[in-house]
């Protein structure tokens, strides 16, 4: 603000900035501390199945909300905000636009039969424009209605933490490629000049890929344990 100030000549010189570290500050106070990477609370995979019976008992948008970001592995901002005009239940797709998207581009979300078993009931009864209306008209749930479902449910972690989940779990139980699971998290892959001659999305083998987390996730125990020990992602 101070070098602001001085470029529109409101201080007179000579001129220093009494905030300046280097040669200044630094001489007098503690050195600062590089940040840390804080990485999110995430329940382990094999949880997740159990987590998910539980949740489903649940009442309320807050409940259904989280089934769907975690049967997604979408982040909470992109379900919450979610609108009907972006979701196909005949091709069994949402489409996410950019402006919506932290990475600004474009996302297509394949609906595994799990996920769309959470969206049908509510789109029967919609009553506007979003899949999660909010308490006030013309709003979308807050994000407390699904930190406070996560809390009834008695679980350690954080909601974005299930993106965690799914991730482990397609790495350490199916043979996916990383391309595909990362795109599945709508993550940056490769280069610039990867990017720039890739134009696809892997959207068909992230079909196979979210319809084998979904079977995972609502397996029963017995099928659960039968799958890991076969390391192969189940299909559709």
């Amino acid at each position: 603000m101070l070098d602001a100030a001085k470029a529109r000549k409101l201080i007179a010189s000579p001129y220093e900035n009494p905030a300046r570290w280097r040669g200044h500050l630094d001489h007098i106070l503690p050195r600062r501390k590089r940040l840390e990477q804080q990485h999110h609370a995430a329940l382990p995979y094999d949880q997740v199945p159990a987590f998910l019976r539980e949740l489903q008992a649940r009442e309320g948008l807050g409940a259904r909300a989280l089934q769907l970001a975690i049967l997604t592995a979408m982040r909470t901002g992109e379900t919450r905000g979610a609108r009907w005009d972006e979701i196909d239940l005949e091709g069994a797709v949402w489409v996410i636009p950019g402006e919506r998207m932290k990475s600004g581009r474009t996302h297509r979300v394949p609906l595994s039969r799990a996920a769309l078993a959470v969206l049908e009931p509510l789109h029967a009864a919609r009553t506007g424009p979003f899949v999660f209306p909010g308490a006030r008209a013309g709003t979308h749930l807050a994000r407390a209605a699904l930190r406070k479902a996560l809390e009834r449910v008695g679980v350690d972690g954080t909601v974005h933490g299930f993106r965690s989940s799914f991730r482990d779990w397609a790495s350490e139980t199916t043979s996916f490629p990383h391309e595909v699971c990362e795109q599945a998290l709508a993550h940056t892959v490769g280069s610039a000049v990867e990017r720039a001659y890739r134009r696809g999305d892997v959207f068909e083998k992230r079909r196979q890929l979210m319809e084998a987390w979904a079977e995972f996730c609502t397996a029963e125990r017995g099928k659960v344990l039968a799958f890991q020990e076969r390391g192969l992602p189940a299909r559709p």
